[in-house]
């Protein structure tokens, strides 16, 4: 099955829990989309698909600037990963297909 969709997803910050749509749209080994939730919309950049896993970046804007680097595995429907966010460290998220 294609990594390739859309889904919904939960990041665990110390913020609270992030709620977002994770949109994933595959070209050969690379993939591009958004992750838009109640923060505001990031666009991924640099991303790249190797078998079922997924990695990217995105530029956050608020409440700070900041290049958070993620990874994450899609098996079947489930969507597995983690967002690093410099040194404020690392979260899980989690997803499921729309």
């Amino acid at each position: 099955m294609s990594v390739a969709g859309t889904y919904t997803c939960v990041t665990r910050t110390p913020m609270g829990d992030q709620t977002s749509t994770f949109t994933v749209n595959v070209d050969g080994d690379s993939f591009t989309g958004s992750n838009a939730g109640q923060m505001g919309s990031m666009e991924v950049e640099n991303g790249k698909v190797d078998g079922n896993t997924l990695t990217w970046q995105m530029k956050m804007t608020v409440p700070m600037p900041m290049t958070l680097d993620c990874t994450a595995t899609v098996d079947g429907d489930k969507l597995d990963g983690k967002v690093t966010a410099g040194m404020f460290g690392t979260f899980p998220m989690e997803g499921m297909r729309a």
